[in-house]
Formats: structure tokens, sequence, C-alpha cells
């Protein structure tokens, strides 16, 4: 994914944005993710003038900022995953209840 995002930013010569417009840029689209989810999941019904949008589309959006936002630090987010996922897994690893063995 990190080497298509490149492929299509690579066809451009403004390229990647700066990393405080990547920021700006994230923060856009989880705001627009919020709305989706709020939508079909909380109290804000759509107006009927909005148009349709999908959950889905949100975080695809959301993903190909986050992407391009990597890709201009120079950031293998397979590396970066595989940190937060290390650390999440050792310190939470008691923190909730697990599911009994014949449950899963």
């Amino acid at each position: 994914m990190q080497q298509r995002v490149d492929n299509f930013i690579g066809q451009f010569k403004e390229g990647y944005f700066s990393p405080l417009s990547m920021t700006a840029r994230l923060t856009e689209e989880l705001g627009e993710l919020a709305r989706e989810v709020n939508h079909y999941y909380g109290e804000k019904p759509k107006k009927d003038t909005e148009k349709e949008k999908l959950i889905e589309e949100e975080l695809g959006d959301l993903f190909f900022v986050l992407i391009t936002f990597a890709n201009s630090l120079g950031i293998e987010l397979s590396e970066a995953f595989d940190l937060s996922m290390s650390k999440i897994e050792k310190r939470d690893q008691n923190r909730w209840t697990m599911k009994d063995e014949e449950n899963k």
C-alpha cells in the first residue's frame, strides 16, 4: 500500500505535503469519519440534503492520508505497527477479562 501511494504521489511536482499539513489532513479526515459514525450509530441523523457516504469510505480516506504521512517521513508502517502491537500486547495483557476457552 505504501508503494502504491508513493507511485501515485510521485507523479506530481508538489509531492507530499508538510508534516503540519498532514496532521491537519488527518484531523479533517478523522472528523469526517466521526460524522459518519454519528449518523449511523449516534443521535444525529443525516440531513436529507447530505450526500450518502459509507464508514468504509471514510476509513479508506483516513488510511490514505495516514500512509501519505508515513511515506513523507520515511516511516515503514508495518514496522511502526509491530512496535505498537508489541507494546500493547505487553502493557494490556491483563487489562481486560479474558474469554473462556469454550467461548472462543
